[in-house]
């Protein structure tokens, strides 16, 4: 396995989780543009068998450093972005959940999924797309751990995939994110309000705007119900003062784009 057979498969699951990313692309490469991914996210807990650090060591075996770290204090994340030392690659961006920041339910529950995993599992590159390791929740549990966190229930519920891909409005020759926003909604996509239609700013180098997850059948274990699963996010990078495009994130503006999965 290398890094284009990851992302290729990566994307194959997500696109079909997600069918308004490929509606999105046909229309864009109908007018004759080039879509670049700006970056891949994925989230996790903080437990020693899934944490962060076990999903970053499969991207720094195949050419990824870590670069910058961020905390989500309303969401109760952590995050961590790596960069591939080439820059051929996109960005990748991977949130783990702080679990003894939660309810001891919460804790327990999610305790008991991550404690399932096998720890030789997480060594394999495919584990990125590999879903759930764990016996399916019910719905019931899905829906207690929404009430206390939708990350916590989202992650039960699909385990590991790529939570979004992102087009990188840069690389648009007649867009940018305002008209590109203008476009999508002309098309009938929804977009995530939540802070506003952008979110960020030229000031903070980073404006980021994204769909609404779309549904798909989930697999509980006592029914199929459809829940949001994944949405495209779409980023705009300004120039830093040294001539360079930034590549990092910013805290305000991605704790408003995790709520592009919220139950609605």
């Amino acid at each position: 396995m290398n890094l284009s057979d990851t992302f290729e498969q990566l994307w194959e699951q997500y696109r079909v989780a997600n069918p308004q990313a490929g509606q999105i692309h046909q229309l864009l490469q109908d007018r004759g543009e080039a879509i670049v991914n700006d970056h891949v996210a994925f989230r996790t807990f903080n437990h020693p068998n899934v944490n962060v650090a076990k999903l970053g060591t499969i991207f720094e075996k195949l050419g990824y450093e870590a670069k910058g770290q961020y905390t989500f204090e309303a969401k109760k994340l952590n995050a961590v972005h790596y960069e591939h030392a080439s820059g051929d690659w996109p960005l990748v961006f991977i949130s783990e959940l702080l679990l003894d920041d939660f309810s001891l339910n919460l804790q327990a529950v999610v305790g008991s999924l991550a404690d399932q995993v096998d720890v030789n599992a997480t060594e394999a590159e495919d584990f990125l797309y590999s879903g759930i390791h764990w016996m399916p929740i019910s719905l019931c549990c899905y829906e207690r751990l929404l009430e206390e966190s939708e990350y916590a229930a989202w992650t039960s519920a699909f385990g590991f995939r790529a939570n979004h891909f992102t087009v990188r409005v840069n690389d648009l020759k007649d867009f940018d994110l305002l008209s590109l926003n203008a476009f999508l909604k002309e098309n009938g996509f929804g977009l995530n309000c939540s802070g506003g239609e952008i979110k960020g700013s030229a000031e903070q180098f980073l404006e980021q705007s994204s769909t609404l997850a779309a549904n798909t059948d989930v697999q509980f274990f006592d029914c199929v119900k459809k829940i949001p699963c994944c949405y495209y996010e779409f980023a705009q990078r300004y120039l830093l003062a040294n001539g360079e495009l930034f590549s990092g994130f910013v805290t305000s503006s991605a704790d408003k784009i995790f709520e592009s999965t919220d139950a609605r």
